[in-house]
């Protein structure tokens, strides 16, 4: 019994450390996210913003940015995904299949997050005001305003938070690390595709990275608290009738 006791301890303990974890590294996020405005705000990082712009372009050709035309193709397709119709879609799916899986209440959750932080994204730019790059030509249209990135915040929120969820569904940690690095690495590279293109000032990424990781950091904090006290099923758990219940991870 004592063993049992021990065993569930160390549990706890370890489920204890990584929320401290989370909540760190939300509230760093947080941090650097009012850091950069404050900056931004100042006017102390146009020296570094546009440093970072003119190195993705050619010297000769402020037009032309750097690398072989194919690239620059490429770079659009990385963009797309950040784009508020693919996320839209991607949402639309993964909540409809939470439904149809029983877990009526995690898809709430997940969409209510992301629908609470595209509103959050919207509010932020039009406190801000911050016009788009005018440093060099845009590599597509743009029709918004520029601090912070959508592009950044949403993917950071969209994908790291769906990565999240994909992960506690499995029971191998090199999985559920690979679900994680897809997910941060989609996000930076949705990030990357916005300077490349000359359609956002590198602090507006940075910043959209942070806020954004905060929201999802934060949402998954909520979802663990709210599946502790019952409202939300852990995962593997369907409110569906004749439906397995798998032990949660």
């Amino acid at each position: 019994m004592l063993t049992h006791f021990s065993k569930a301890l160390s549990y706890a303990s370890r489920l204890e450390r990584g929320i401290l974890a989370v909540f760190a590294l939300a509230a760093t996020s947080l941090f650097a996210f009012v850091y950069l405005a404050d900056e931004v705000m100042e006017g102390s990082t146009r020296s570094f913003d546009s440093r970072v712009l003119l190195f993705f372009r050619n010297p000769q050709d402020l037009s032309d940015p750097i690398g072989p035309r194919w690239f620059e193709e490429v770079m659009r397709d990385f963009t797309a995904l950040g784009g508020t119709a693919v996320l839209t879609l991607l949402t639309l799916f993964v909540t409809g299949f939470l439904v149809m899986s029983g877990k009526r209440r995690s898809a709430l959750l997940v969409a209510g997050s992301i629908v609470l932080g595209t509103i959050l994204s919207t509010i932020l730019k039009l406190v801000f005001d911050r016009p788009r790059p005018d440093l060099v030509p845009h590599g597509m249209d743009v029709y918004t305003l520029s601090f912070p990135s959508s592009h950044a915040m949403m993917s950071a929120l969209v994908y790291l938070t769906l990565g999240a969820l994909l992960a506690r569904t499995q029971k191998s940690v090199r999985v559920r690390i690979y679900l994680l690095v897809c997910a941060i690495l989609l996000t930076f590279l949705i990030g990357v595709s916005r300077l490349y293109l000359g359609v956002h000032w590198p602090t507006d990424v940075l910043a959209g990275w942070a806020v954004g990781s905060c929201w999802a950091l934060m949402s998954w904090l909520l979802a663990r608290w709210l599946q502790r006290k019952g409202p939300v099923e852990p995962p593997g758990v369907s409110n569906e009738k004749g439906d397995a219940a798998a032990p949660p991870s």
